[in-house]
């Protein structure tokens, strides 16, 4: 069994995979919407992606503010969960406190040397991945 990461934004949807044993989380790509609004495209591939890696759960990043409480950014993330259990019943989601996944994700990105054009183009990948890591971490224990 496969599990997918995704980092929900406005613009893009960053995604990641585990491998076949939830050790490790590997990213995937980044789904981009020309209108925050449009979700049939990326709905369309990521109902590809979760066939492709018969992922059984998907576990998306929980936006919180870094207080812990909910702000727009979680409206909109529960509105996406609802899509997402709506079109695959069968998977099960989970959401995930990611409050400091991008800063982390950008961290690493700095440490292999990858300059601002080059982290921007897979911050969202990179952050899908650290969400569906610390989940799996967290699996470990």
């Amino acid at each position: 069994m496969r599990i997918l990461g995704l980092d929900f934004g406005d613009k893009t949807i960053g995604v990641a995979v585990s491998d076949p044993f939830g050790w490790t989380a590997q990213g995937v790509e980044i789904i981009r919407r020309d209108n925050p609004a449009e979700f049939k495209k990326s709905m369309r591939r990521l109902a590809e992606l979760v066939e492709q890696y018969q992922a059984e759960v998907i576990v998306l990043g929980y936006p919180k503010n870094l207080d812990g409480s909910e702000g727009d950014r979680c409206i909109k993330t529960n509105d996406f969960c609802e899509r997402i259990k709506k079109r695959f019943p069968k998977v099960e989601v989970i959401l995930w406190d990611e409050r400091f996944s991008t800063i982390a994700a950008e961290r690493s990105l700095r440490e292999v040397g990858l300059n601002h054009d080059k982290r921007k183009s897979v911050i969202d990948k990179m952050a899908a991945v650290h969400i569906l890591q610390g989940y799996l971490d967290s699996k470990q224990k």
